[in-house]
């Protein structure tokens, strides 16, 4: 049976206001779905475990617990898992992110919970999936990517994949996926009064996100070889280049006008490599890439970061330098958009996508472990919660 409120509590704001959301606590792409779903106005309550703390961050600056609350339940003792339906019981989603079976053993899998709360949505938060010979090994982004085929694609030739932190897997092959189909989930529930449960798998989203390399791979457009295709590298004029003083550029001047464009404010359009007429004609001729990317490394080389941004500015070259995480928050587009902002001393991504009628916000910043548990009993009207365990000062 569910509990929800007919009007969303005013401080929430965003599309999914009034929304209920349990999220288990756990690390990775759980956590970060439930801060996409706080972002877009969940009120997401994180059921953290006494006495445990995000993996090597502190509480106060993990940015993946923002726009939520949090409550101490100990699932070992003998009111824990009680307490955690009574949660899923107002609930219209739950969260998880533990190997196959636990959440079963700990009296809280998508059975017992849906037991209480037959519209739940209950999504499965995992690297291998429910099933599979893998689902009850351990494992994290870099080795469930490497399966997939995407993390042989990344990096240069003859020299081993570049790992591409997190992100690749855990957050877009992960975090995104669970939140896509959590929400589909929801508006099926919210026809049929039926809920069900959503098994996000990492492999798969990840293995999904290549779709269009397959299709090119299938039309013999894509070699399967690392730096050897147009867009992993290989190609002169999609890629990055050192500057003068130890800065990069990137470029990904695909398009004919947007090449040439390129060429001309790098000062080589009219050069004649030797094979040839002017470079202009090697966009489609391979055989002429090595030729053309020497005389690109070679002309990024004579300026700076800075100078060469100068350069492309304003312009449709497709150029852009290459800044760091500090740095990216003063870029000028990125200012002007609010693509960053601060919040409780934190510079952070704002949410997003952005929406005309429902905005969002940073609106709260982590919730420390336990500190919300007295406002949560009281609004989901969940008793038990009253003599759950309480932080530690």
């Amino acid at each position: 049976m569910t509990n929800r409120q007919s009007t969303p509590p005013p401080r929430r704001a965003g599309p999914l206001a009034g929304v209920r959301v349990v999220e288990l606590a756990g690390i990775g792409p759980a956590p970060f779905a439930g801060m996409l779903l706080g972002d877009l106005g969940a009120d997401v309550v994180r059921v953290d475990r006494p006495g445990t703390t995000a993996l090597g961050v502190e509480p106060a600056r993990d940015v993946t617990n923002r726009n939520k609350r949090s409550v101490l339940v100990d699932l070992k003792s003998a009111d824990g898992p009680g307490t955690v339906r009574d949660l899923a019981a107002r609930a219209d989603i739950l969260i998880e992110g533990y190997r196959p079976g636990v959440a079963e053993r700990l009296g809280v899998g998508p059975r017992q919970c849906r037991a209480v709360n037959p519209a739940l949505v209950y999504g499965r938060m995992t690297g291998w999936g429910q099933q599979g010979p893998l689902a009850d090994r351990a494992g994290h982004d870099i080795a469930y990517i490497a399966r997939t085929g995407t993390l042989g694609m990344i990096g240069g030739p003859g020299r081993p994949p570049a790992v591409p932190a997190n992100l690749l897997g855990d957050y877009a092959g992960g975090s995104l996926y669970l939140v896509v189909g959590v929400l589909a989930a929801l508006h099926h529930a919210r026809l049929s009064g039926a809920g069900q449960v959503v098994d996000a798998a990492i492999v798969d989203g990840t293995a999904h996100l290549s779709a269009m390399i397959h299709g090119m791979l299938a039309a013999g457009a894509w070699q399967d070889r690392r730096g050897a295709n147009l867009l992993d590298g290989g190609c002169p004029y999609y890629g990055t280049y050192e500057t003068a003083d130890g800065g990069h550029m990137a470029v990904g001047a695909l398009e004919p006008r947007f090449y040439d464009e390129f060429l001309r404010l790098l000062g080589i359009e009219d050069e004649d490599e030797g094979n040839g007429p002017g470079l202009s004609g090697a966009r489609l001729d391979v055989a002429r890439w090595p030729a053309l990317r020497e005389r690109v490394t070679a002309r990024f080389k004579e300026r700076t970061r800075d100078e060469w941004t100068a350069v492309f500015d304003g312009s449709d070259a497709c150029a852009a330098p290459v800044l760091s995480l500090r740095e990216a928050p003063h870029d000028p587009h990125l200012a002007a958009r609010g693509t960053f902002t601060d919040h409780a001393g934190i510079t952070q991504p704002a949410p997003a996508p952005r929406f005309s009628a429902t905005p969002t916000s940073v609106r709260t910043g982590p919730a420390r472990p336990g500190t919300d548990t007295d406002d949560v009993a009281r609004d989901w009207d969940v008793p038990r919660l009253l003599s759950a365990p309480r932080p530690s000062q």
